[in-house]
C-alpha cells in the first residue's frame, strides 16, 4: 500500500518521465522526501483508497486470467467426461460445471438458485462434479449418487441429487440411504451394491485431481464458460456471468 501511494505521489509531483533514485538520496533528502509524502497523504487520504482500488482491480484481473488459463488446460475433463451427469439442455450454448458436496451448507443454499438459473434460461448445459470434501458422510453420499447414475441412469441421479438438498436430513448411512431412495421411488439395492465399486472410487479420485489442478478447494465452485466462480453467489450474479460469457 505504501509503495503504491509513493508511486502515485511521484507521478503527480515529478511526472511519469522523470526518474527518482531513492537509493542514491542523501539522508537529508530522504527525510525531506518522506516528510513530503506524509504531508501529502495527510492532506489527500483519498489517494490511498484510490491506490488500493487499483491494486484490487489488477489482482482480480490477474486471477480471472489465471482461471481462464486453468479452464482451457482442463477443458476436456471439465466439459467432456463421460462419467459426469449432464442436465439442463445438453445442446445448450453455454456449459456450467458445479463442484458439489452434499454436506455443504452453501451448496444447499445455492441449489434452488442453480435450479432456477437452468430452468428459466433453457439454454444451459449443466454438469455436476461430485467433490466430497467434508468427511466420511460426504463420501458416502457421493458414492451413492454416482452409483445411482451408473446403475440407474441420469433421471435417478437427478432425483437423488435434488433430494439430498431438498428433503434428506440426518446422518448418512446405508440404512438412511435405503429409506431415502425408497421415498424417491428408487430401488436402492443395485445402488448400494455398486457404491464401493472401483469405478465409483476412480471417479471421485479423478474429480479430486481435477479440482487440485484447477486450484479448487471448496464447494460450491462453478465453472461458467471461461470464468470460475469460487463459492456461493446469488442468482442474479450467476445470470450476469452467463450473459457475459454469451456476449
Amino acid at each position: 500500500m505504501r509503495s503504491l501511494a509513493l508511486a502515485a505521489i511521484v507521478a503527480m509531483t515529478v511526472g511519469p518521465a522523470a526518474a527518482l533514485d531513492l537509493k542514491n538520496m542523501t539522508d537529508a533528502e530522504r527525510e525531506a522526501f518522506r516528510a513530503e509524502v506524509r504531508a501529502y497523504l495527510l492532506e489527500n487520504p483519498e489517494v490511498l483508497s484510490e491506490a488500493i482500488a487499483v491494486l484490487q482491480d489488477r489482482q482480480a484481473e490477474q486471477a480471472a486470467r489465471q482461471d481462464s488459463t486453468l479452464i482451457q488446460a482442463n477443458a476436456k475433463d471439465l466439459f467432456s467426461d463421460p462419467d459426469d451427469f449432464v442436465g439442463g439442455n445438453p445442446q445448450g450454448d453455454i456449459t456450467v460445471v458445479e463442484f458439489i458436496d452434499y454436506r455443504c451448507g452453501y451448496c444447499r443454499k445455492a441449489h434452488a438458485e442453480v435450479k432456477e438459473l437452468i430452468n428459466s434460461d433453457g439454454n444451459i448445459r449443466y454438469i455436476v462434479k461430485e467433490f466430497p470434501i467434508l468427511g466420511d458422510q460426504s463420501v458416502i453420499a457421493s458414492r451413492f449418487a454416482i452409483a445411482a447414475l451408473r446403475e440407474l441412469g441420469p433421471e435417478a441421479y437427478e432425483k437423488i441429487k435434488n433430494g439430498f438438498y431438498e428433503s434428506f436430513r440426518g446422518e448418512v448411512t446405508v440404512e438412511t440411504l435405503e429409506s431415502f431412495a425408497r421415498d424417491l421411488g428408487i430401488d436402492p439395492a443395485p445402488v448400494i451394491a455398486a457404491m464401493d465399486s472401483p469405478d465409483v472410487t476412480r471417479i471421485i479420485k479423478e474429480n479430486h485431481m481435477l479440482a487440485q489442478r484447477l486450484q479448487v478447494s471448496g464447494t460450491p465452485t462453478f465453472v461458467m464458460g471461461d470464468q470460475m466462480l469460487r463459492g456461493y453467489a446469488p442468482l442474479e450474479t450467476m445470470r450476469q456471468i452467463v450473459a457475459e460469457e454469451r456476449g
